[in-house]
């Protein structure tokens, strides 16, 4: 078989790079792009000038002026954002067609068959780092690796404006020493109870058998045994579909009670047909879901089967979500999950033969 070579690229602080880009005046200063403070907004991004004073990407508006007084919040421009990502995403595609985008800003790459640079993914991605570079001046940075989960790690270890590579004869030992915050699909939660059962990198997450890691983390304890040695067989998806559709709304104050959330559905829901009508008829509508972001940040998602998609279902779907804070809401959110009819007809078709 073919050893897989997969790159991972990220752009640095992609849309604060944008904006210092297109407004040299804002750059060497604390620069954040995202919602204004004074209308309840959040911040979607940063650039390291910010960060240093603490302040990330999630965090609201106004905490994020509280740690840093001089920081300039500037509103995003997304067709700039996609422009630069159609012209990232057309020089990705001269080195391969496996490509899975994550994001604007963030795609894996196949080039295990790639024959340019007589197949070497290093010298690959540092072509694709000076072309980025050199046209759209940015920077991005990259990883390259076996597998995904390590191409992924490997993209932000020498950020920002990093390349840094993992050959297969240094997988083990690289893992090894490897956090198990830094595992795929370990959150805090994990983590902490991975900390509490004295595992704290994938050294000594090795240590522990298959069968004992299902036995406490259920079917997610096989996938951290083979993280912890490396292994990661998922492919790099180029025909990525949509999953579902949606639309949120953050209001400049909360919303206290329950009935005031209920007030907001029907304009939620036309916002919501809207972007339903320009799905193609490759979809199929399924499951409603609504979410429910609390005052204090905790949130919940509630779905169901086989409920219908009126205003009477989103609003018994509401209650229920609602029902486990009941506390005021500062963000409501609904949407459909989709069905992939294009991939019930292939499967189909393969069942048939």
């Amino acid at each position: 078989m073919t050893q897989r070579k997969i790159i991972h690229v990220d752009c640095d602080c992609f849309y604060a790079a944008i904006e210092m880009r297109d407004d040299p005046r804002l750059a060497g200063k604390p620069l954040a792009v995202g919602g204004s403070a004074d209308r309840r907004g959040v911040i979607a991004t940063c650039n390291y000038e910010a960060r240093a004073y603490g302040v990330r990407s999630a965090m609201s508006s106004r905490h994020a002026l509280k740690l840093c007084p001089d920081l300039v919040i500037v509103k995003p421009r997304m067709d700039a954002y996609k422009e630069a990502s159609r012209e990232i995403h057309t020089i990705l595609r001269d080195y391969t067609e496996l490509i899975e985008p994550l994001s604007l800003d963030e795609a894996y790459l196949d080039v295990s068959e790639s024959t340019q640079f007589s197949g070497s993914a290093t010298r690959i991605a540092q072509d694709i780092r000076r072309r980025v570079s050199n046209r759209l001046h940015i920077t991005v940075s990259a990883g390259v690796a076996p597998n995904k989960f390590l191409a992924k790690i490997a993209s932000d270890w020498r950020k920002p404006n990093g390349l840094f590579v993992i050959t297969p004869a240094e997988v083990e030992d690289f893992v090894a020493m490897l956090p198990v915050s830094k595992l795929h699909g370990v959150g805090k939660v994990t983590a902490d109870k991975l900390g509490r059962l004295g595992i704290v990198d994938c050294s000594t997450l090795r240590e522990w058998s298959k069968l004992a890691l299902v036995r406490e983390f259920g079917s997610f304890g096989e996938r951290l045994w083979s993280l912890a040695r490396g292994i990661d067989d998922r492919v790099v998806q180029n025909d990525s579909r949509r999953q579902s559709v949606s639309v949120e709304n953050t209001y400049e104050t909360d919303l206290p009670d329950l009935d005031s959330c209920l007030e907001k559905l029907p304009e939620l829901m036309e916002t919501l047909a809207g972007r339903m009508a320009r799905i193609d008829s490759s979809y199929r509508p399924g499951k409603p879901f609504v979410k429910v972001k609390f005052h204090d940040f905790s949130q919940t998602t509630l779905e169901q089967t086989g409920a219908g998609r009126d205003l009477d279902s989103y609003q018994q779907l509401l209650t229920q979500a609602f029902a486990r804070g009941a506390k005021p809401v500062r963000l409501l959110g609904i949407g459909v999950r989709l069905v992939d009819l294009r991939g019930a007809h292939e499967q189909l078709e393969l069942f048939a033969l």
